[in-house]
């Protein structure tokens, strides 16, 4: 083998794959030393050695060095596919650390296809795959499109690599941010905490080293400019920007925004927090379907439960009585609990038995039992609620069904109707307006002024006029 081809190859290989050329001159003396081992035979103590400044090689067999005869006597054919072969390992080697160190960075490509629910990304010297799973719920990709996603898992498959990019981790939303926020890449400002729920809301908490610079003004930017950037490229999806504190009391309300919040408790020894708001707050800091305090609860690291003055107050004595009756709990001691967040038998069967015994005063045989109970009973009531959830789906699927059948039979009902309206006007009487059937015989019909639902309204109608006739 030409010395001076050798070196032309590995710089060539260095400047076009980006591969580095010690592990290039390693790929082929490792080559070199397997072809001579079918050479002379797999249990010879061969060596070759490859120099980095002019390309020549020497080997040596059995401690003694080889000829240029000799070594040129190893099968070149050979040593060509064991290069081609070690060669595509480096190469793979090399994208696996560049890519690897880049988990968690967003990057920008291509799409190529985009059928069957996965995504192909072509990223100029791997072509990563963007599975539905990670894509954001109801948006749709399409082939030449441009998409920024961040690298969420690498891994080698033979010769080749697999990167996997998710378009549904917070991270997404960070990188985001931070081009669109240069404020964030100089550190005038702070991305403290994010909680996501892909393609729905994001919350992402901010602070300030500068008391004088507002971090939420920094985020949103001039009429909105920059989160808007952000929402856009998220499908829309809503980001609520609020303050971060080191403070739970501080932050928690902040994280239930645009709730009002009167009161946080704070239960350290379950890392519970009980929100107290007013009935008109209730269902907007619980949000639909949960999602403003599960997305608060995530972003703040507490385990946050919203409920009015007048709930606490009922699961407080509930709970205090409850716990009375196991054996060995006084009301002191069920108070204690109580006050340290515990409201519920499931809560009490997962206490620390140590950190129970130390602020109870009984022995670990009575705190056992105790446990032990707790964990019966709350068993009890998760069948009781488990129950009572299959009796209601059963009750709507039937009143569905039933709602669907009236549904079916109205149309056959209308020529009847329209009968009775015809009969009427060639007596010259007006006819009488219907309600529908299938809204009067519903439960979802709107309640009038006066409190009676437009069916009994009507009904009311009727009776009058026949006993006016």
């Amino acid at each position: 083998m030409n010395p001076q081809d050798i070196l032309r190859y590995v710089d060539s290989l260095h400047r076009e794959k980006n591969i580095d050329t010690e592990l290039v001159f390693s790929a082929i003396e490792a080559a070199l030393q397997t072809a001579a081992k079918r050479q002379y035979g797999e249990e010879a103590d061969i060596t070759v050695q490859l120099d980095r400044e002019n390309g020549r090689i020497t080997a040596t067999l059995e401690g003694e060095p080889l000829g240029d005869d000799q070594i040129g006597r190893i099968g070149a054919q050979t040593a060509k596919q064991v290069i081609i072969q070690k060669v595509k390992e480096a190469e793979r080697d090399s994208l696996m650390i560049e890519y690897r160190e880049q988990i968690g960075e967003i990057v920008a490509g291509i799409i190529g296809r985009a059928d069957g629910g996965v995504a192909t990304v072509n990223l100029g010297n791997v072509e990563a795959i963007l599975p539905r799973s990670e894509q954001i719920p109801g948006e749709s990709l399409h082939a030449g499109e441009r998409v920024r996603s961040v690298v969420f898992e690498v891994r080698a498959t033979g010769n080749r690599i697999r990167v996997v990019l998710s378009r549904t981790r917070p991270q997404l939303v960070q990188r985001l941010f931070e081009q669109e926020i240069p404020e964030l890449t100089e550190g005038v400002i702070a991305i403290n905490s994010i909680s996501r729920e892909p393609g729905y809301r994001s919350k992402v908490a901010v602070s300030s080293e500068d008391s004088q610079v507002d971090p939420i003004a920094v985020c949103v930017g001039y009429r909105g400019s920059r989160i808007k950037a952000v929402r856009e490229e998220l499908a829309g999806e809503h980001i609520d920007v609020v303050r971060f504190s080191e403070d739970p009391e501080v932050l928690i309300p902040n994280a239930l925004q645009p709730a009002e919040v009167e009161q946080v408790l704070l239960c350290d020894m379950i890392g519970r927090a009980i929100v107290l708001v007013q009935e008109d707050q209730l269902s907007l800091a619980i949000g639909r379907r949960g999602q403003n305090v599960r997305l608060a609860s995530k972003l703040c690291g507490w385990d946050i439960e919203i409920m009015t003055g007048g709930e606490l107050e009922e699961q407080i004595e509930r709970a205090v009585g409850g716990f009375s009756q196991l054996p060995g709990m006084t009301e002191e001691i069920s108070q204690s609990l109580v006050e340290q967040g515990y409201l519920s038998y499931d809560d009490l069967s997962v206490i620390e038995p140590d950190a129970f015994m130390e602020m109870s005063g009984l022995s670990m045989e009575v705190i056992d039992q105790i446990v032990e109970i707790a964990e019966q009973r709350a068993e009890e009531a998760e069948e009781v609620a488990a129950e009572e959830r299959r009796t209601r789906r059963e009750r709507e699927k039937l009143e569905k069904e039933a709602a669907e059948a009236k549904a079916a039979q109205a149309p056959e009902a209308a020529p009847e109707s329209e009968a009775a309206d015809a009969v009427a006007e060639s007596a010259g009487e007006p006819a009488v307006a219907e309600i529908e059937p299938t809204q009067a015989d519903s439960g979802d019909a709107p309640a009038s002024d006066d409190g009676a639902s437009p069916a009994a309204t009507a009904e009311g109608s009727a009776d009058d006029a026949a006993a006016k006739s």
